[in-house]
């Protein structure tokens, strides 16, 4: 990753809004696919990034960037999988689309960056910091989402798969417990040498940038 000065600070924040927008919308756009109405109902299926952004949650993603790593979040997608085709599946791959799509935005940069790479083209510093960033971000945004754990995308996922009594009971008590387990592991983790989100990104998220990249 690049190191942390203003023009990465202004290049991070346009890549994480932006990507957390496109995250967002492509939960909307799938339910409403699927026939769930709830997301056009309420605007959200729209590529306007200021309908997919939390005011609060920009707040922090802006602050802490600032402050050298990068936590925050995207205004929620309401979907009622009942009003979708087949509800249980479908409510699966709408919350998929999300993370998926941060994997796409990451593949399809690197693919740009390894075309200009290939052609010889030229490459200025500012491009090759926006591909740096955008990649290494949005596989990073995809990780997160999965851990399985409320409010991430990851406790949507595990709970459909589970048998539907004991699904419902997991969401539940991720819905309601999970954001503080979540930012505990993230804030206090560090104190007791207990950093599993940082093991994951140097496992995953740094191999699978580099191997994109060609690094």
């Amino acid at each position: 990753m690049p190191e942390l000065d203003p023009g990465y600070i202004v290049v991070a924040l346009i890549v994480i809004l932006g990507s957390i927008a496109l995250h967002e919308f492509a939960h909307a756009k799938s339910a409403d696919s699927y026939g769930d109405p709830t997301p056009r109902s309420q605007g959200r299926v729209t590529l306007n990034p200021l309908a997919h952004l939390d005011p609060l949650g920009t707040v922090m993603i802006i602050v802490t960037v600032i402050a050298g790593f990068g936590i925050g979040w995207g205004k929620p997608v309401m979907v009622d999988p009942r009003k979708m085709e087949n509800p249980r599946w479908d409510h699966l791959f709408s919350v998929l689309w999300g993370p998926l799509t941060n994997v796409i935005i990451a593949v399809g940069v690197a693919f740009i960056f390894r075309v200009y790479v290939a052609t010889g083209l030229p490459i200025s510093e500012l491009f090759q910091l926006f591909v740096g960033t955008a990649v290494f971000i949005n596989l990073a945004l995809a990780m997160f989402n999965m851990i399985p754990i409320g409010p991430l995308d990851g406790h949507w996922i595990l709970g459909i798969l589970m048998p539907p009594e004991l699904g419902y009971k997991f969401m539940r008590w991720s819905q309601t417990q999970g954001s503080l387990i979540l930012l505990g592991i993230i804030f206090l983790g560090p104190y007791f040498g207990f950093q599993p989100i940082q093991y994951l990104f140097r496992r995953i998220v740094d191999p699978a940038g580099s191997f994109l990249l060609g690094l």
